[in-house]
């Protein structure tokens, strides 16, 4: 299985670089059939110049530039539509994810599931340098989605995942265009009744640059997207023949 990792970056000439040789380095190490995809967000530090450099270097490295506005949702959706792989995972270019959990996930979709997911909040998870009222807000929205959609997984608005390409073909149109489109994804699979493995991931706070996440600006759109998903399980998907996922909570290997 050929994996596609994309990877929206806007401004992380100090991150890109050693996320990029991270990722590389564990793939090769596993002898993970691999491409990288970097997708310039409209970048005005060099991020752009940075990623290829290693492009120019490694055949299996690209670097796109968005052509769309800025947005990490555009940009993420810009890399769905040119990744050429079996399936692919979005990963952030600030260095917050572990590349190790990569393989985790190529593990969790060649066992046979069609998403693999992490979650941060289970046995052998870990957050470091989470700032507080972040944590917070994170932990009451994860509980309200997984409430309304009883799923059993508690870090759906982790960004990152791993998809098999079918899946992303499923779950088209996609409408977001900002971080919540971090939420549309898994759920849309989840209620098209895609099988998913959930497996601990680890995070840590950037050490570079700094973030564009705004809480002020992205609890309303996270709140229309859950909801549209939501109010749509119970329209198309479930006359179409809604069959319940297969789940399951993986250990950590």
């Amino acid at each position: 299985m050929r994996l596609s990792v994309v990877i929206p970056a806007q401004d992380e000439v100090g991150s890109i670089e050693p996320t990029i040789e991270g990722a590389v380095g564990v793939l090769e190490r596993e002898g993970i059939d691999y491409e990288i995809v970097v997708v310039d967000d409209s970048s005005a530090d060099g991020t752009a110049a940075a990623a290829e450099r290693h492009a120019a270097q490694n055949p299996r490295i690209r670097c796109l530039r968005s052509p769309y506005s800025r947005g990490y949702g555009l940009a993420v959706r810009a890399g769905l539509d040119r990744f050429e792989g079996d399936a692919v995972a979005i990963m952030m270019g600030d260095r917050s994810e572990d590349p190790e959990d990569l393989v985790r996930y190529h593990r969790v979709l060649e066992a046979g599931y069609d998403c693999a997911f992490g979650s941060r909040f289970i046995d052998g998870g870990t957050v470091e340098d989470y700032p507080r009222l972040k944590l917070i807000l994170n932990r009451i929205a994860n509980w309200v989605i997984r409430l309304l959609f009883s799923h059993g997984y508690n870090d759906t608005t982790n960004a990152f995942k791993a998809y098999r390409r079918e899946v992303i073909e499923t779950i088209q149109p996609l409408f977001s265009n900002h971080y919540n489109l971090a939420v549309e994804m898994p759920l849309k699979a989840i209620v098209s009744g895609h099988s998913y493995g959930i497996v601990p991931v680890s995070w840590a706070n950037r050490r570079a640059g700094w973030s564009k996440f705004s809480i002020q600006e992205m609890w309303s759109r996270y709140l229309f997207i859950v909801l549209h998903v939501f109010f749509e399980s119970w329209g198309d998907y479930r006359r179409s023949g809604f069959r319940r996922p297969r789940r399951e909570q993986l250990r950590a290997r």
